[in-house]
């Protein structure tokens, strides 16, 4: 998996950090850069520790598997971009946008709900040999920044970019799984 591909895994999986970001943001009055750096940080390390997580479940596994790993890469994949996909066109709006107070145990439990299909990602990390460090320092760096990001959308125009960024994440998950699949089956020609 070269860089682009790990750039475009943790900007997919980014998206619900993102969008429950802009929730957050629409709360305040004004940008509390304090709030914003927890945000941003809470949601980029959770992004960065559960594919961790993930990875060294998926090696205890690995000999198990690995003559079907690359159908388990796709189906986590296009399941998890699938789910966000099926989300972001029912068009609900997002629970915590209703919910007016900032605490770190509230923050803890959306940086670990938001972060929960990076663990399934860092699965299939471990089938497809990927230099862990590099992907999960990519996806915990592109989490905070489009978190704060986030913030200040929210903050800035309201909900309207949630479902879109639910929406974008989840088409770039399932292409990668498809192209995973591909690759694996030769039927690419590059």
């Amino acid at each position: 998996m070269n860089f682009l591909e790990l750039c475009l895994i943790g900007v997919g999986l980014s998206m619900d950090a993102f969008a429950v970001s802009v929730c957050k943001g629409l709360k305040m009055p004004r940008i509390n850069k304090g709030q914003l750096f927890l945000i941003a940080l809470f949601f980029g390390g959770f992004q960065a520790l559960m594919p961790l997580i993930g990875y060294f479940l998926g090696r205890q596994f690995e000999q198990y598997i690995v003559s079907f790993d690359h159908w388990v890469a796709f189906a986590l994949l296009a399941f998890i971009g699938g789910k966000m996909i099926f989300e972001a066109l029912k068009g609900e709006e997002c629970e915590d946008c209703k919910d007016e107070r900032f605490s770190l145990r509230e923050l803890i439990m959306m940086a670990v709900a938001t972060s929960i299909d990076a663990l399934a990602v860092g699965i299939t990390f471990a089938f497809l040999q990927v230099n862990i460090w590099t992907s999960i320092f990519l996806i915990g760096v592109i989490t905070f920044f489009l978190s704060a990001v986030g913030v200040f959308i929210g903050h800035r125009f309201g909900a309207r970019y949630q479902s879109k960024a639910e929406l974008l994440g989840g088409v770039i998950l399932v292409l990668i799984g498809c192209k995973i699949l591909l690759e694996h089956l030769e039927l690419l020609p590059f």
